[in-house]
């Protein structure tokens, strides 16, 4: 590596550890004080958010990586033209092409670990945070159950009791609500004791009381008494765009689902993008001289909201089939390559000009 292009990836580097370090703290701070709020309720304990918290700062790498490159390539490339510095190199005899090759040993590698993150740690990372989630917001969870209160889940679940002992997994004078198809059921217990309290194999037992099941149509309504009564309860599942984000890149691409499509050419441009922005950020960061380095947050900021948006429209619209799978995702990644072929041509029309 020549003296320029170290001089360009020192000046870059440190801004890029400066400004990740920096949305990675605002990022964990805001997620903290989400699950926080969970911790304080008891929904959570406080070791199970810690846990939470560090795989979602693994899963938002993917996203804090390639805009950290992108602006501080910008900010300080700008700084650069402020102070002079790339009119002194290219009136020296350098090409533009010595500011790319500067950029390429910072965004190669980056580009590396973001398709890493993307296709292996995010969701490996998912799925670590759906089993803490699962295992600590179990619906029949006694200590999660508050009494005088109609506690319900997400399936519509509800539980109410006079109260609730933690150490035993018993409620007292205890009424449970269920619904599925084209049937409710209505169980009322003078005690229950939570005997399953899984997410995944939910199960009670009560004692002395009745149970009602009522159709949505029809006059088949059944009222029942019983002394003891096992209840197994509808398992709590995971929705089916939870299991795409956790699902591997093998299972994926084995699916011929649209939505799974666009979920696997997500991950798999990720890396490409990040490399494409941080060369997109070269000819963005143009300023005139002594106009300030950080004049050039504006164009940055205009570009990458284009690209983040134009990347999750892409991504909805294969989803739901609107959009073909080819070239689907990509298509964003081709307009990105597009347009740094032309301001690439621009680049060097304007050295050839500056020669004349």
């Amino acid at each position: 590596m020549y003296l320029i292009e170290r001089y360009i990836v020192a000046q870059t580097q440190r801004l890029v550890l400066t400004i990740v370090g920096f949305l990675i703290f605002i990022f964990a701070s805001y997620s903290a004080q989400r699950y926080l709020t969970e911790a304080a309720n008891g929904t959570l304990t406080l070791k199970v958010v810690a846990d939470i918290i560090f795989y979602k700062v693994l899963i938002a790498l993917e996203m804090l990586l390639p805009v950290g490159l992108y602006v501080s390539v910008g900010v300080a490339l700008g700084q650069l033209y402020s102070d002079s510095e790339i009119t002194a190199i290219f009136a020296s005899g350098s090409s533009p092409i010595r500011l790319y090759k500067a950029v390429i040993f910072l965004a190669l590698p980056l580009g590396i670990i973001v398709a890493l993150l993307s296709v292996y740690v995010r969701p490996w990372a998912y799925q670590q945070i759906y089993l803490l989630e699962g295992q600590s917001q179990s619906e029949l969870d006694v200590n999660r159950l508050e009494p005088r209160k109609f506690n319900v889940n997400d399936d519509g679940r509800m539980v109410l009791a006079a109260a609730v002992d933690p150490e035993t997994s018993i409620l007292t004078d205890a009424l449970i609500y269920t619904s599925s198809g084209d049937k409710s059921s209505v169980y009322r217990a003078r005690s229950v004791k939570v005997t399953d309290p899984s997410p995944a194999t939910p199960a009670v037992l009560l004692h002395t009381g009745t149970s009602y099941v009522l159709q949505h149509q029809g006059m088949g309504d059944k009222e029942s008494y019983y002394h003891e009564l096992n209840l197994h309860l509808k398992p709590q599942l995971q929705s089916i765009n939870i299991r795409r984000k956790s699902s591997s890149v093998i299972m994926l691409a084995r699916s011929v689902t649209p939505a799974d499509r666009a979920e696997l050419q997500w991950r798999e441009s990720r890396g490409v993008n990040t490399i494409l922005m941080a060369l997109l950020a070269i000819p963005m960061s143009r300023i005139k001289p002594r106009q300030g380095r950080f004049a050039t947050l504006l164009p940055l900021t205009v570009l990458f909201t284009l690209i983040f948006y134009g990347g999750n429209l892409c991504r909805t619209l294969v989803a739901n089939g609107t959009l073909p799978v080819i070239p689907g995702v990509w298509l964003v990644s081709v307009a990105m390559l597009a347009g740094l072929i032309l301001l690439l041509a621009r680049d060097f029309s304007l050295l050839s000009k500056f020669f004349r």
